[in-house]
């Protein structure tokens, strides 16, 4: 009889939007997590890629990091960033945060804010700030309660609202009118290399 256990993978993430999102990404792969490190900021991942990288020479591991506007484009930072990844290290970019890979999936997330889906961005990895714009669309949003929970307050110093993390990881885990993977795929060229190069790692580890 044919074994039907997952390859396995252990993670690091910069927070926990990062992990529901990697989690959902995995799972999709047909991949299992081992555990997940870093979820302290992307300055504590970077510092730790190393130790990362080389634990990696023994086990599958998985990294992801968001581009933001480190580089033009993805291959120079990760070339820095992670100049020589071991042979079980999956260190990907997200192009340029993981909220266009949210933001890939128009019709969804136009139902979970509230907004005409035409408003939605048709090329998410080409956008300047994908955080920022999926907060702007909030705002416009007809629900009060997106726009309380997304939105950051006036004078809060925040990026975000309160319950903004909180209400993205719930979109990511609804299986009934959440984000839907092969959407998004169609949307985002960053995801579909992420989702390629996991299928890769599932395959040399099986």
């Amino acid at each position: 009889m044919l074994s039907d256990v997952r390859p396995v993978v252990t993670a690091a993430v910069e927070g926990d939007l990062d992990e529901a999102l990697l989690r959902r990404i995995l799972d999709h792969v047909g991949m299992s997590v081992r555990a997940v490190y870093g979820r302290k900021g992307k300055r504590f991942l970077l510092q730790s890629i190393n130790g990362y990288n080389n634990a990696a020479r023994y086990a599958p591991w998985i990294v992801l990091v968001d581009l933001d506007r480190d580089c033009d484009c993805a291959p120079p930072c990760a070339q820095k960033w992670l100049a020589r990844p071991s042979t079980q290290m999956c260190f990907r970019v997200a192009v340029r945060a993981v909220e266009a890979w949210l933001l890939a999936d128009r019709e969804r997330l136009a139902q979970l804010l509230g907004v005409n889906a035409a408003w939605l961005p048709t090329n998410p990895d080409y956008l300047d700030d994908p955080k920022r714009e999926l907060i702007d669309l909030a705002r416009r949003s007809r629900r009060r309660a997106i726009r309380d929970d997304l939105v950051p307050r006036q004078g809060s110093g925040r990026s975000v609202g309160p319950l903004y993390t909180t209400r993205m990881i719930e979109f990511l885990q609804n299986d009934t009118s959440g984000w839907r993977l092969d959407q998004a795929l169609r949307a985002s060229e960053s995801l579909a290399r992420c989702v390629l190069r996991l299928r890769n790692l599932a395959e040399i580890t099986q």
